[in-house]
């Protein structure tokens, strides 16, 4: 998965096609003029690094990507422009990841556990001090090991984080749209992009301070 930090760009992605508020005004999106193609050429590329990122696997990023598009293309013509086609988009990634993670923890599950298996836990307590979040990743990879292991931290963020970052630091969403996205308030999604940053400094620290 080839993340191209230095120009800010990453991607995602969660949610479903669900249908918007009834009664909610339609949303200036310049996206609506496109045609489905070229819906699909802007955003093709975004969700799939969304998904590898969330996934971890380029082949199963890949097959979910399509399917992404693929129930996109089916539901559009409902689609009543109550939120962004990126966003609408960014929903529909993220569910199918969702499921995703459901059908591969219920094979794990009927999987046995080796003795000399990692075993992966989330970060403790971590400071609640404001850390200093000045030096972005995109601003500190410099060479292919550094690209390497900031993608590792990215990816090591539980799913909340990981996604509220991403969508954050590396699409440039803002605030609003990301709560869209996640449907979640404004203040959860600075509360996540906040506490995400923490641990993606701790994890990169090294890098960071030198």
């Amino acid at each position: 998965m080839e993340l191209d930090l230095a120009l800010g760009r990453a991607a995602l992605d969660a949610a479903a096609t669900a249908t918007p508020a009834e009664h909610a005004a339609p949303v200036v999106d310049e996206d609506r003029a496109l045609s489905f193609g070229d819906i699909t050429e802007k955003y093709y590329r975004r969700i799939y690094n969304l998904i590898c990122y969330q996934v971890g696997d380029h082949e199963e990023a890949a097959d979910l990507t399509q399917e992404t598009f693929v129930k996109a293309f089916r539901a559009y013509p409902g689609f009543r422009g109550q939120s962004r086609v990126s966003t609408w988009l960014w929903r529909i990634a993220l569910n199918l990841c969702k499921s995703s993670y459901r059908k591969r923890a219920r094979r794990e599950r009927l999987m046995p556990v080796s003795l000399d298996a990692e075993i992966l836990v989330e970060d403790g307590e971590v400071s609640r001090e404001t850390a200093d979040w000045s030096i972005c990743p995109e601003n500190i990879v410099q060479t292919r090991e550094l690209r390497s292991e900031v993608q590792r931290a990215i990816q090591s963020l539980a799913p909340p984080y990981r996604v509220a970052v991403i969508l954050c630091d590396l699409e440039g969403c803002s605030y609003q749209e990301i709560a869209e996205i996640m449907e979640i308030s404004v203040q959860a999604v600075k509360s996540r992009i906040h506490r995400g940053r923490r641990m993606l400094r701790q994890k990169l620290e090294q890098y960071v301070d030198s």
